[in-house]
């Protein structure tokens, strides 16, 4: 179970930062030279994400991936993710970005339900993306029609 658990997270790992590529953050964000990634609370990735990252460029910026202590660091990333077993976190980060251009990525349809933009359900060893269209609209990003052709759309 363990082993599915690594592997689970790793193909998550992967999405993250392929969701990266298709997102168009506002403007006064792309005069950035990093990408941040961050990750809220538990760190189910260990250092695959890491490994993942190095090197990486996406969108002309460095990717940074960032672990915080507080929802309210949460405001320079540009993506945040957060576990499904840390609910009241989830819902700390989502009052910390609200109106911001934080891609917020969880694991569960509550997650979509209190305002997050994207998230990540497994079933049957395989990793879907479930978006909240509102919630990107309210954080003034906008999807590749790429991206929502690949996803389950919430109504």
């Amino acid at each position: 179970m363990l082993g599915q658990r690594r592997d689970e997270y790793d193909v998550k790992a992967a999405f993250l930062i392929n969701l990266a590529k298709f997102v168009d953050w506002p403007v006064p964000d792309r005069s950035s030279q990093v990408l941040a990634i961050c990750i809220f609370g538990d760190d189910p990735f260990g250092r695959a994400i890491d490994l993942l990252t190095r090197d990486q460029i996406i969108q002309g910026r460095t990717v940074e991936i960032r672990r915080l202590r507080s929802a309210s660091e949460a405001v320079g990333c540009q993506m945040a993710f957060v576990r499904s077993e840390e609910r009241e976190k989830a819902s700390a980060l989502l009052q910390a970005v609200r109106g911001l251009p934080v891609l917020t990525v969880g694991e569960e349809l509550e997650f979509a339900q209190l305002g997050g933009a994207i998230y990540l359900p497994t079933a049957n060893n395989r990793v879907d993306i479930v978006i909240n269209p509102s919630a990107v609209e309210d954080a003034g990003l906008r999807l590749s029609a790429k991206l929502m052709s690949l996803a389950t759309i919430l109504p």
